[in-house]
């Protein structure tokens, strides 16, 4: 199979939103021509139609920046063995999201419990964060942004623990470590992915319903 007929991924469709988002701000097309476009990204299923939206812009052509990979494991003395935060939750639920300061090292228990942390929002104080989670009949979930790296370091007795890796494009981005066990639990750690285009289609949308306005008011 052809890297152009396979599955596309929301964030392949992100990456082309980002194209399309500069070539409307640098006058390569108007309003009318980027929401079309945006409307075929959302629907379209491989990534050779996804190329097909971006094939006469610059930027489609353009060799992207090599990135260094983030080690599997935080640099030595680079985290303290205290938490900066925990997040419990026993016989009930425990959450961490929206616009919050991420320490470099957070705790997380759920003891027949939920706790969810989520990074999309965060602040990232420093470039190396590691959440330590135990999970005891209970479930541990992790969301991260995609402008950072994630890697995962763990098992399961009778239960789950599952990473999805993720490489930045920005060298210097922060990295999330997920690492701990889940004894007939689940812990998991996975990217926060497809709010980007569904945040350009409604931006195109206003942008488009004012101009109609505009045109029929005169």
């Amino acid at each position: 199979m052809r890297p152009s007929e396979l599955r596309a991924s929301d964030a392949d469709r992100d990456r082309i939103a980002d194209i399309l988002r500069d070539a409307l701000a640098e006058g390569r097309l108007n309003a009318e021509e980027h929401a079309e476009r945006v409307e075929g990204v959302l629907a379209a299923k491989t990534v050779g139609e996804l190329e097909g939206f971006i094939r006469d812009l610059p930027a489609a052509h353009r060799t992207p920046p090599a990135s260094a990979t983030a080690p599997h494991r935080p640099s030595a003395g680079a985290i303290p063995v205290d938490p900066d935060d925990s997040v419990v939750a026993v016989f009930s639920s425990a959450t961490r999201k929206g616009r919050w300061r991420a320490g470099r090292r957070i705790h997380a228990y759920a003891i027949f419990g939920s706790v969810e942390i989520d990074l999309s929002e965060a602040l990232f104080e420093y470039q190396q964060v590691v959440i330590k989670a135990i999970s005891v009949f209970g479930n541990v979930e992790v969301r991260v942004p995609e402008n950072v790296s994630l890697r995962g370091t763990g098992g399961g007795v009778l239960g789950n623990f599952e990473v999805d890796t993720l490489d930045a494009s920005e060298p210097d981005a922060p990295v999330v470590y997920l690492e701990g066990w889940a004894v007939l639990g689940n812990i998991e750690g996975r990217p926060k992915r497809g709010r980007l285009v569904a945040d350009i289609l409604d931006k195109v949308h206003r942008k488009v319903d004012r101009s109609v306005h505009k045109h029929l008011g005169r």
